[in-house]
């Protein structure tokens, strides 16, 4: 019998086995003698009896996809083996989940490590009840205590394939019968605790000055680091008891609540208001993997990574200005125990949501490609300083998350089913999800061909427009008999609401038909710009009644229907801000986000920008546009909602209402005049089920690069 009949075989009994074993509730063991420990600063591997240093090149892995929620759990066995297969791909070594997830990925985990060639280790987490620490303040009320020990005592038995968790709204669920264990890295526990929790805490437990258990202890310890060490002797007793082994242990802290005062930062009443020190915690003999610290760290967030003076003039060994490895230095050198980067991250958002003016490491508007470049200068940076490595933020695009500064334009309640193009959060992603089942509707490249299928919206003037939609823009095709869309200038009004908008855009000297809320002037590759009617201005609306912000003054005339002003429209990034040791006031921050950037929007193109908004063929005569659902203040796409009057409350509120679709008029301004090329109204059909194909961002390939040369 020949070799790859011996192969195919092999593969065709054993994938037959696991598909007979799976349907009976029995324990699987991968049987493979790996273990973790900490030693000193760094992480170790045992593999067959010997001890080898282990630096974690990982990523994290959230609960969603397009079209569920978290709590959904719509993640399926395939998926997971597809995705590490090219997590393992991309040279990374680690994956972390946060919470309890579905029984499908412990099986795929299972399945996928029993036949790789290079094994993924788990880094496994449990959350805190955000209900419960909001209602309560306290962790060591019962709501939250019980409960976090109980959700632990589910993971340690899920881990060791030995567990039944009944339904549970919002929660995972089923049999359990995949025994993982021996490639658990460690456990994470908790969530990013705000500072109020934490003092809270301290204050309402002021009598507790050490905690005592079997495998931990604290040593000059407040009473939230107490609780901590309570909660992490817990799990350790309990995997000791149950199953005689033990894993390296930590708790999620970030840098609001780091051990590291931080004097410069301008809102330090908040970013550091109270320290949570694992120093304070202390091993036992009888816990032998040790204890680690895990923290996200961020490079544009607080505002003290842009303007420490200590930080921001840190040279690093490439010779560049490097806030970002100066903190990580500081904070390794404050620990014994190894330190893990849990979460760094940049978005490859169209959106901006905060900045570091030093480094240019920004959340949100940089291209897939500087994203990853500057995920690998930020892995330098973690292993330069010392740290045990670190976890990226995050493997998928999660449409279902929200981000500070756009989350009051949209409903909650529907985000999961479509892509919100200007939220950071959505897209820190190194796999992203496109719409369309193999290819999206179109590309803003500048090829026409394929818009052949869809009839043209409006005709006249020597012009014509189509428009085309999808879970996440809105698209246009505009051509133009006389070439040279870039010379000339361009107007689109559009329009989704009845009772207001404006009937002139004084500025350009137009005239519109209908009421028109947006209007996109096209103006050659530099100067081209989505507008929005001044009383539809989300931004100057939710902004100038909050004087606590100083950030935009009254304008009366912004606030009265059909003004024919049109403001360019802007995102916040930082309210105004003074620093507490000079007294110096940082100027409040934001942006304009309608400005719209030339280039190539095809993936498949050699030219590809990721943030590109629109494209001119090579003849001049076609131009291809794709605008986000949001910039239309579209709150909603898949139920055909909009924000409507946004005055019709004292209070800043997006009183939704439900449209029909959207009125748009095309204009070219050319010699003084103004030429019409028609109006027409665009429907679309609402949705509840997504369609999307998956597609690895251009990051993964730096990252994948990267991870290889450690």
């Amino acid at each position: 019998m020949s070799t790859l009949k011996k192969k195919l075989i092999i593969i065709f009994i054993s994938a037959a086995a696991i598909i007979f074993l799976s349907q009976y509730p029995v324990k699987y063991n991968l049987n493979r003698h790996v273990s973790f420990r900490t030693n000193g600063t760094v992480f170790q591997i045992n593999k067959n009896g010997q001890w080898q240093d282990f630096l974690i090149k990982g990523i994290n892995m959230g609960a969603a996809k397009p079209g569920f929620f978290p709590g959904e759990l719509g993640i399926e066995k395939d998926e997971y083996l597809r995705w590490f297969k090219e997590i393992a791909a991309m040279n990374a070594n680690a994956i972390r989940v946060y919470t309890i997830l579905s029984p499908a990925f412990y099986e795929a985990f299972y399945e996928y490590n029993m036949f790789a060639a290079k094994p993924l280790y788990l880094f496994h987490g449990v959350w805190n009840n955000e209900e419960a620490i909001s209602l309560r303040q306290n962790a060591y009320h019962p709501d939250i205590n019980d409960e976090f020990k109980s959700d632990i005592e589910d993971l340690v038995d899920l881990l060791h394939g030995n567990k039944t968790i009944e339904p549970r709204f919002g929660r995972a669920s089923g049999k359990y019968i995949w025994d993982v264990s021996p490639y658990v890295a460690g456990y994470i526990l908790g969530i990013e605790e705000d500072a109020g929790f934490v003092i809270n805490t301290n204050t309402l437990n002021a009598a507790v000055k050490n905690f005592e258990g079997q495998y931990l202890y604290t040593a000059d310890a407040s009473p939230y680091e107490c609780w901590l060490a309570a909660i992490g002797d817990y799990a350790i007793g309990y995997e000791s008891s149950r199953y005689k082994t033990q894993k390296p242990i930590s708790w999620t802290n970030w840098i609001t609540t780091d051990p590291l005062q931080h004097p410069s930062d301008p809102n330090r009443v908040v970013e550091d208001a109270v320290s949570v020190d694992i120093e304070h915690i202390k091993t036992k003999d009888s816990f032998k993997p040790g204890l680690f610290a895990s923290y996200h760290i961020y490079p544009y967030y607080p505002e003290f990574m842009s303007y420490d003076p200590v930080y921001t003039k840190f040279i690093d060994s490439r010779g560049k200005p490097n806030p970002y490895e100066a903190y990580l230095m500081d904070l390794k050198a404050w620990h014994s125990v190894p330190v893990l980067v849990a979460e760094f991250g940049i978005p490859a958002s169209r959106g901006l949501t905060h900045e570091n003016i030093i480094t240019g490491y920004n959340q949100g508007f940089v291209t897939e490609e500087t994203a990853g470049r500057y995920l690998a200068d930020m892995y330098d940076s973690i292993v330069e300083s010392g740290c045990a490595g670190g976890l990226i933020f995050t493997w998928q695009d999660e449409w279902s998350k929200r981000s500070w500064n756009t989350m009051d334009y949209d409903l909650p309640e529907r985000r999961a089913y479509w892509s919100n193009a200007q939220s950071s959060e959505q897209n820190y992603g190194i796999l992203g999800f496109d719409p369309g089942e193999k290819k999206s509707v179109c590309y803003a490249d500048g090829n026409a061909a394929e818009w052949s299928h869809v009839k043209p919206l409006m005709q006249a003037g020597g012009m014509r427009l189509s428009v085309n939609s999808d879970e996440k823009y809105v698209y246009f095709l505009l051509h133009d008999e006389a070439s040279g869309i870039l010379k000339n200038k361009y107007a689109i009004a559009a329009g989704a609401l009845k009772d207001q908008g404006n009937l002139s855009f004084d500025r350009e000297g137009l005239k519109f038909r209908n009421p028109a809320s947006q209007c996109i002037i096209i103006d050659g590759s530099q100067n081209s710009a989505v507008y929005v009617d001044a009383y539809y201005d989300v931004f100057y609306r939710q902004y100038s009644l909050l004087d606590f912000l100083d950030l935009i003054p009254r304008n009366p005339s912004f606030e009265k229907k059909n003004s024919g002003i049109f403001n360019p429209i802007n995102l916040v990034l930082r309210r105004g801000l003074r620093f507490p040791l000079t007294g110096l006031y940082l100027q409040p921050s934001f942006y304009e986000t309608g400005r719209l950037l030339y280039g190539n929007a095809n993936p498949q193109s050699p030219d590809y920008n990721s943030l590109a908004d629109f494209c001119v063929s090579d003849n001049g005569s076609d131009l291809e546009m794709r605008i986000p659902w949001q910039l239309f203040n579209i709150a909603d796409p898949s139920s055909k909602k909009a924000i409507g009057d946004l005055y019709a409350h004292q209070e800043f509120n997006i009183n939704p209402v439900q449209i029909d679709g959207i009125n748009f008029e095309l204009y070219k301004i050319s010699g003084g005049s103004v030429i019409d090329g028609g109006s027409a109204f665009y429907s679309w059909k609402p949705w509840d089920k997504v369609t999307v194909h998956e597609r690895l961002k251009d990051s993964y390939a730096v990252v994948q690069k990267k991870f290889g040369e450690y």
